[in-house]
């Protein structure tokens, strides 16, 4: 069952996009959308941490650390990547950001955390040929440049809220720190919300399923199912079935949407998908143990 709660969680995360695009459809507004969406999954996180009692014992320190996390850095990353989705296309979107584990890589290497191995190094400029063809290929096109800039800027967003996690979720259950961070998140975004008048909720009524849609789905289960997976497959392997998650994104997209990538973008995927195998593949002999939060950097909560 571990490989296959794995790819539960990675088809639950790439469906993300597809349910977001279908929210603006019928006429739900980014900030709305991240509001209800954070306090759905804030709500039923903290319930299940709660229940199972993971909050328990969790260090004042801790608790605060995890809703800055969220308030900062992942209110951040959310707020840019469905910037990005509003404009561009969720297949190219999908592919942009997931340059993000090697973005991680660099850092690491850069703070030390990590070696610069050779793989490591070959796996960046694969990852870097990968985003060039993506983005080359789009550029005869359509390409919306500012779409296609917010959502690089939702991968380093990404990046450094994982590399922070690293030492923000030592010793808390990941599930507690979730509960933690979609609350820090869903605060924030009622903050900007009541920036901008309040909460606009005058929508189509089908834009309640697809945030739901967004919160239980890809949020609350994609967590559940991959924590799940995680500790029957460990990491490393569940760092590495988590690559279908774009898959299943650009997939969904070309069946609902008839959204189409050029043959030089998908071979820019492949380049991309396959940087990050090369990454987080485990090595034979000796493999560096690294943080939880570098190694897995969906542990913490969904995109």
């Amino acid at each position: 069952m571990g490989p296959v709660l794995c790819l539960l969680s990675a088809a639950c995360f790439g469906a993300m996009a597809i349910f977001g695009k279908f929210g603006y459809d019928a006429g739900v507004g980014v900030v709305d959308l991240l509001l209800v969406r954070f306090a759905i999954a804030a709500a039923l996180l903290l319930a299940i941490a709660g229940t199972t009692g993971a909050l328990r014992g969790v260090p004042r320190r801790s608790v605060v650390a995890g809703l800055a996390l969220g308030g900062i850095g992942y209110a951040t990353q959310s707020g840019l990547f469905f910037g990005a989705l509003e404009r561009m296309n969720a297949s190219l979107l999908a592919l942009i950001f997931y340059v993000y584990p090697a973005l991680v890589t660099i850092v690491a290497i850069v703070l030390r955390r990590e070696r610069a191995s050779s793989r490591r190094l070959a796996a960046l400029l694969i990852a870097s040929i990968g985003t060039a063809l993506v983005l080359g290929g789009a550029a005869t096109g359509d390409l919306d440049r500012w779409g296609a800039a917010l959502g690089f800027g939702a991968a380093v967003a990404y990046t450094v809220y994982i590399l922070a996690g690293d030492h923000v979720g030592a010793g808390t259950p990941p599930v507690a720190l979730s509960a933690l961070v979609c609350t820090g998140a869903a605060c924030t975004f009622a903050i900007v919300s009541a920036g901008h008048g309040g909460p606009q909720l005058d929508f189509a009524p089908s834009g309640w399923l697809w945030l739901t849609a967004i919160a239980v789905v890809s949020t609350v289960a994609a967590i559940l199912a991959f924590f799940a997976g995680m500790a029957r497959v460990g990491p490393s392997t569940a760092s590495i079935l988590s690559t279908l998650e774009p898959v299943v994104t650009v997939v969904l997209a070309a069946m609902l949407f008839t959204e189409s990538l050029s043959s030089v973008q998908l071979l820019g995927g492949a380049c991309v998908l396959g940087a990050v195998l090369v990454i987080q593949w485990p090595q034979r002999r000796r493999p560096e143990p690294t943080p939880q939060w570098v190694s897995t950097p969906k542990s913490s909560t969904a995109r």
